[in-house]
C-alpha cells in the first residue's frame, strides 16, 4: 500500500521558501539595472579646441595622462588625437559631427566607410567606447531630424559588418529642452513633437543596450529660474531639509537639481514604456566667468559645483527615483575655449585654460587621483555678499558664544580687527568654526549667510584658520576619515558580484537538499 503521510507544513514552507530565495532573490533587480555600467561610474571631461594654442595631441594626452583623466569626448574624431590615444587605456567618445549626418543618413556606403576610417582604424589600440551621433540636433538642427535614425541605423550596421557593436555604443547627446514639465520630475515628459524621433531612437537604444546621452546644465535651469530655483540646490550645496525640493506625486526629496534632471529623463522614458536605458550625462558644468547678465559665472561657483558633482559621482550616489543607478558624467569642458563668440562665459567653462594652467584648483579629496591638480585640500567659509547687518551679526554672535570658534584676533588691536565690519568679522569667525568642526560641508550655513570658497580670504597680517598649518592638517585627517566612510557605504551599497551571487544560489541549493531530506525523515 503507497505511503499517504503527508508533508508536515512547517518543511513544506521551508523548503518553498528556500528554494525560491535561492534561485529567485539575485532577479529582484529593476529592468534598468540591466545596462548599469560593467564599470563603476565615472567622471569624464570633454574636449572642445577652439583654444589658441592648443596642446599638440601628444602633449595633449600626455596631459590628460598626468591629470589622470581616463574617460574624454571628442566633438569629432580627430585622427591625430585618436592616433596618440593609442595603448593609453584613455576611453575615448567619439563624435560625428552635425553636418555630416545629411550624408551618412542617406547613404549606408558612407557611414560603413566613416566606421572604417574613423574607428576600425583605431579600435582596440585607442579605446573607442562610444561614438555620438551629432550634438543636440533635435532642438538645433531640426531639420536633420528625419535622418538622425537612418545615421544612426546605417552606423550601427557597419559596426556589426565590423563585429565591433558589443564593444562601441551608439547614441546621440540631446538638450534638457527635450523634456517639458521638468519639476516635478514624475510629471516631466518629452515635447510630443518630437516624439516620433525619440520613441524610435530610445527602442534602438534599449535593442542595444546604449545609454541616452543628455546634456544637463544646473546653471541654466538656475538662470532661467532665479528666484524659484535656489543657488545651494544647483551646487550640490548641503540643505536643511527646508530647503530640499519635493516630488509632490511621488514625495521624493531632491537636495540638488542635477538628480531632479536626470529623474524627470526617466520618467520621461517610462512615459514611452521604456525602463531598461541608462541615462548618460554626455555635458554638464558651470562657467568661471561672465558679463553683467551672468553675475553667478563665478570662479567659486565653478570650483563649487564641478568638485561637488564629481564628489556626487564618485560617492555612488544616485538619483532618488533610481538610488542603485550612478548616471556617469562628462564635465563641459577641459580647455577655456578662447575662441568662442560671445557672451564671455562662452569661454570659460573650462577646468584649465589653453597653456593647461588650472582656472582653479578643484577640490575632490577623497575621489582618487583623479585631477591630479587638486594640489590642495583648503577650503574657506565666509560670509556671504548682500546680507543684512542684524542677520550677520546674530551669526556672529552665535559663532563666538555658542559655536565656540576662536574670535580672539578680531578684537581691537589684534591682527584681524580691520577692516573693523561685521562681514569681516563674520567671515574670520565662520571660519574658525569651519576648520573647528574638519571643514565638513554642513558646518558652513550660519542659517544661509555664509558660503565655502576656495579662495584664502586672508589679507596682509590677517592669517585665516583655514590657512594656519595645524588646522590644515586637522582638516586632512577630518576629509580623509569621511573618505574612508564613503568608501564604506559604497562597499556595503555595490552591486552583487556574479561570484558572490553563484555563491548565493549553491548555498540555497545545498539548504534545499537538506530539508529535503529531513522530510524524508519525517515521511519514512
Amino acid at each position: 500500500m503507497a505511503n499517504t503521510k503527508k508533508f508536515p507544513p512547517f518543511f513544506l514552507f521551508v523548503l518553498f521558501f528556500c528554494c525560491f530565495f535561492s534561485t529567485s532573490s539575485s532577479n529582484f533587480v529593476p529592468d534598468i539595472k540591466v545596462q548599469q555600467d560593467k564599470d563603476d561610474p565615472y567622471v569624464g571631461v570633454n574636449i572642445g579646441t577652439d583654444v589658441s594654442n592648443l596642446l599638440s595631441p601628444a602633449d595633449l594626452v600626455a596631459f590628460l595622462q598626468l591629470q589622470k583623466i581616463t574617460h574624454i569626448r571628442l566633438y569629432d574624431a580627430d585622427p591625430d588625437i585618436l592616433k596618440a590615444l593609442a595603448k593609453t587605456k584613455i576611453r575615448v567618445i567619439i563624435s560625428v559631427p552635425n553636418n555630416q549626418i545629411l550624408a551618412i543618413g542617406s547613404s549606408n556606403t558612407t557611414a560603413a566607410a566613416w566606421i572604417g576610417r574613423n574607428v576600425a582604424a583605431y579600435y582596440p589600440e585607442t579605446l573607442i567606447t562610444a561614438i555620438a551621433v551629432g550634438d543636440e540636433i533635435l532642438t538645433t538642427v531640426p531639420s536633420s531630424a528625419p535622418l538622425l535614425m537612418p545615421a544612426i541605423e546605417s552606423l550601427y550596421s557597419a559596426l556589426v559588418a565590423a563585429n565591433l557593436h558589443t564593444q562601441i555604443k551608439i547614441s546621440t547627446p540631446n538638450a534638457a529642452s527635450i523634456i517639458l514639465d521638468p519639476f516635478p520630475p514624475s510629471q516631466a515628459f518629452f515635447n510630443q513633437s518630437m516624439s516620433s524621433v525619440l520613441s524610435q531612437l530610445l527602442q534602438f537604444l534599449s535593442r542595444t543596450q546604449s545609454p541616452l546621452m543628455m546634456n544637463l546644465y544646473p546653471y541654466y535651469v538656475f538662470m532661467q529660474n532665479k528666484g524659484v530655483v535656489p543657488i545651494d540646490n544647483s551646487l550640490f550645496k548641503p540643505l536643511t531639509p527646508s530647503k530640499e525640493m519635493v516630488d509632490p506625486n511621488t514625495l521624493l526629496h531632491y537636495t540638488n537639481v542635477l538628480d531632479a534632471m536626470i529623474d524627470s529623463v526617466y520618467f520621461s522614458m517610462k512615459n514611452l514604456n521604456i525602463t531598461d536605458v541608462v541615462v548618460l550625462v554626455t555635458e554638464s558644468g558651470w562657467p568661471s566667468k561672465g558679463d553683467s547678465k551672468e553675475p553667478y559665472a563665478t570662479i567659486d561657483n565653478a570650483d563649487t559645483y564641478n568638485s561637488n558633482l564629481i564628489k556626487h559621482i564618485i560617492d555612488r550616489s544616485g538619483t532618488p527615483l533610481h538610488p542603485e543607478i550612478t548616471s556617469s558624467v562628462y564635465i563641459y569642458e577641459l580647455f577655456n575655449e578662447d575662441l568662442r563668440s560671445p557672451p564671455v562665459s562662452e569661454a570659460n567653462w573650462g577646468l584649465f585654460h589653453g597653456n593647461s594652467t588650472p582656472v582653479y584648483l578643484l577640490h575632490v579629496s577623497g575621489s582618487g587621483t583623479f585631477l591630479a591638480n587638486d594640489t590642495t585640500n583648503q577650503t574657506y567659509c565666509i560670509a556671504m555678499d548682500g546680507i543684512d547687518k542684524r542677520t550677520m551679526q546674530a551669526a556672529l554672535d552665535w559663532a563666538c558664544g555658542p559655536g565656540r570658534a576662536n574670535c580672539s584676533e578680531i578684537q581691537p588691536g589684534e591682527s584681524c580687527y580691520q577692516p573693523n565690519d561685521v562681514k569681516n568679522h563674520a567671515s574670520y569667525a565662520f571660519d574658525s568654526y569651519y576648520q573647528k568642526e574638519g571643514a565638513s560641508p554642513g558646518s558652513c550655513d550660519f542659517k544661509g549667510v555664509a558660503m565655502i570658497t576656495t579662495t584664502d580670504p586672508s589679507h596682509g597680517n590677517c592669517i585665516f584658520p583655514g590657512s594656519k598649518k595645524v588646522t590644515n592638517k586637522t582638516s586632512q585627517v577630518a576629509n580623509a576619515t569621511q573618505a574612508s566612510g564613503a568608501n564604506t557605504i559604497r562597499f556595503l551599497g555595490a552591486q552583487t558580484s556574479t561570484f558572490d551571487k553563484n555563491v548565493h544560489v549553491l548555498f540555497g541549493v545545498a539548504l534545499c537538499l537538506f530539508y529535503y531530506s529531513l522530510i524524508q525523515v519525517q515521511l519514512s
